[in-house]
């Protein structure tokens, strides 16, 4: 090419990723199977004999294909992966035969395991086997669990020595811990030798591992010495030696501590990867800000599930598996709604009499619910950092309880205003303003102590909190509104 033409070259446009281009991949792939649906509909109104209505069916059906798979090989993994989980599990499956299988083991890493699941049971030995034997040993971990025992052994036979080695070791750490998301991939060099030698060794590797920021220094019996940031070997002379110019001061974390832990250290010190070591101080693995987004994004799901009393579950389950994951805390709180019933129930004589009462504790019990949910939350975030220990936390009950009082007097002198202006009675007004600065306080104090509780006796916190707390709101804000109201209104 002469270089007038390589000039007149439209520059390329590079790749923009983008989460909304996934949305509209989504709805692109849901229209194409409508119409596919549509007419294989059509089709089977025919006479089954017509033999011209089902060749215009297979070519139309093959058109559609075509055209998925066309759309399906311009998407990030991590794309193909949203749009499996969005789909129910027959649509699933069909996109899913039409995914290239140089993406498959991208794909089986992307989604969420419930979706994983699905697609495994869809796949045959052979697949299976094509998909995961390039996999690195940390993320054939991370699949193993899901995969067949006869197809672990199989790819285990392509590895090498020390693959299977990290594999085994790898699959041997509990779920949540840092060994668990830990890879093997990583660059070290001793320390007595000159950056230039550095510079050379790098040069002959084929890529850098992904997020590699700093180089490990290590002696010859894999004992971690320093760490030598990227930044620093470019900006410093060839001929200086990597122990003049590593760090000594770093961050290291044991393969048994908690992943969430790692998280917290790596949204504390801004780190991008950190060196995991054993108990002799020998480096075996790191951990990369990746897998730190990974566990923050799992444990926030989780959060966001457990405060509901729920297990993450595929939107498009059975009935009968949703059945299973929702009907237990619903029970609960049909009892505990209940309970909350009697309680008012106990009072008929009372708001019989001032009817007005009916349509005020409502009030009461809702904003005892709100004010505690404020504390819950502030309260298990605290402890999914591990701000909270035993010296600061009476302090920090007495501050949740103060800040609840001040609030509580404010809005329970527009709420008693409220009452005194649909009720004309200032003593439904005065009745009402204690109530609902007792009730909040009964909201902070169960939003400090039940997630306190739950994690003092080894359980996740946020399991089932909403509900026990509507529980306490409603049933105490009820007894103390009618009690009030009974005691100085009668």
């Amino acid at each position: 090419m002469t270089q007038s033409a390589a000039a007149q070259k439209p520059p390329a446009t590079p790749r923009r990723l983008d989460p909304e281009d996934a949305q509209h991949a989504l709805a692109e792939v849901q229209e194409r199977l409508r119409r596919q649906q549509l007419v294989a509909d059509l089709v089977h109104r025919q006479e089954e004999g017509d033999a011209k209505a089902s060749l215009v069916e297979d070519l139309v059906h093959r058109q559609h294909e075509a055209e998925l798979k066309t759309l399906l090989d311009g998407l990030h993994p991590a794309d193909i992966a949203f749009i499996l989980e969005s789909l129910p599990k027959d649509e699933r499956q069909a996109i899913w035969k039409l995914v290239s299988p140089e993406h498959d083991a991208d794909v089986l890493l992307e989604v969420e395991d419930w979706v994983r699941e699905s697609l495994i049971e869809a796949m045959d030995r052979q697949d299976l086997v094509a998909a995961t034997g390039n996999m690195d040993a940390d993320e054939l971990a991370d699949l193993a669990p899901d995969l067949p025992p006869d197809v672990v052994a199989e790819v285990q036979k392509g590895l090498t020595e020390e693959e299977r080695a990290q594999l085994l070791e790898a699959m041997g750490y509990p779920e949540d811990s840092v060994g668990a998301i830990m890879d093997f991939e990583m660059v070290r060099v001793r320390e007595d030798v000159t950056l230039e030698v550095v510079l050379r060794y790098l040069r002959r590797l084929h890529e850098l591992p992904d997020h590699t920021d700093q180089i490990f220094v290590v002696d010859r019996q894999d004992k971690l010495q320093g760490i030598l940031p990227l930044s620093r070997l470019l900006v410093s002379e060839p001929e200086t030696e990597v122990r003049a110019v590593m760090n000594s001061d770093f961050l290291a974390l044991n393969p048994l501590d908690s992943d969430a832990d790692a998280a917290g250290a790596f949204e504390r010190y801004d780190l991008v990867s950190a060196p995991v070591m054993d108990d002799q101080g020998r480096l075996i693995g790191r951990v990369t800000i990746a897998d730190v987004v990974d566990v923050m994004r799992e444990d926030s799901q989780e959060q966001a599930l457990s405060r509901a009393g729920l297990q993450e579950e595929d939107i498009f389950a059975p009935v009968s598996t949703a059945l299973r994951n929702r009907a237990p805390w619903l029970l609960f709180n049909l009892c505990t709604a209940a309970t909350a019933s009697f309680v008012a129930s106990q009072f008929e004589g009372t708001v019989s009499q001032i009817v007005i009462l009916a349509f005020l504790m409502s009030i009461v019990a809702g904003i005892g619910g709100n004010s505690g949910n404020q504390t819950m939350t502030l309260i298990i975030r605290a402890l999914a950092m591990g701000r909270i220990t035993g010296r600061n936390l009476w302090q920090l009950v007495k501050r949740e309880l103060f800040v609840t009082l001040m609030v509580g007097l404010c809005g329970s002198l527009v709420a008693a205003l409220f009452a005194w202006a649909i009720s004309h009675s200032l003593s439904i007004a005065l009745v009402m303003m204690a109530a609902m600065i007792c009730n909040m306080l009964v909201g902070a104090s169960v939003g400090v102590l039940v997630p306190m509780l739950r994690a003092r006796f080894g359980k996740d916190p946020a399991m089932g909190s909403s509900v026990l707390l509507t529980f306490a709101t409603d049933s105490l804000g009820f007894f103390i509104f009618l009690g009030l109201a009974t005691i100085f209104l009668l």
